[in-house]
């Protein structure tokens, strides 16, 4: 019985050691978001998409500030090509970082909030990448539906570094030169 009981204890050690090993680093945010720049449209240019997001086109988050410090979020796109039906989603984002403004919890359906981080922005708010401690799922952002492949290949190295499999990243198809999308 002692023997048994060291060999289980012996396992579970491990299992916890080897587990502790191979957890993430910690996950940045950006250091403060201005909460009035950050509000407005969002390109998606890449994510780890959700069940909901796959085969997005022209897909665009937008945000904007409630009275009572909600975030309204409107989250649309093409579902399955530039001409595909236009599907709009409206979750509330809520503050859960009041001193830095990067974490928030975004609420699909009640009772249930969703962790979101904002891990960067740059300094003319024209860019921004979103995040989750899980790592399961990322949002490359900005202004315009595209951005320079420089830029791209810069924020895929930083989501590298914050301990993303990179792989699972995927550009999400933007296009607006016609009026396809309405």
């Amino acid at each position: 019985m002692t023997s048994k009981l060291y060999a289980t204890s012996l396992l579970t050690f491990s299992a916890l050691v080897s587990g502790c090993a191979s957890a993430p680093p910690p996950i940045e945010t950006a250091a403060n978001v201005d909460l009035p720049r950050f509000m407005g449209d969002w390109y998606v240019i890449a994510n780890i998409p959700t069940f909901v997001e796959k085969n997005a086109y022209n897909a665009i988050e937008s945000y904007a500030l409630a009275d009572d410090g909600t975030i309204a979020t409107t989250f649309s796109f093409n579902k399955g090509g530039f001409d595909g039906k236009r599907k709009v989603y409206n979750p509330t984002g809520y503050i859960r970082d009041v001193e830095s403004n990067a974490v928030w919890g975004m609420q699909f359906i009640w009772p249930f909030k969703a962790e979101y981080r904002v891990l960067y922005v740059d300094d003319q708010y024209q860019q921004t990448i979103i995040g989750r401690t899980k790592r399961d799922y990322v949002w490359i952002m900005a202004r315009t539906p595209e951005i320079s492949p420089d830029d791209y290949f810069r924020h895929i190295k930083f989501l590298r570094e914050q301990g993303y499999d990179t792989n699972k990243i995927q550009r999400v198809p933007q296009n607006w030169s016609d009026e396809t999308s309405d």
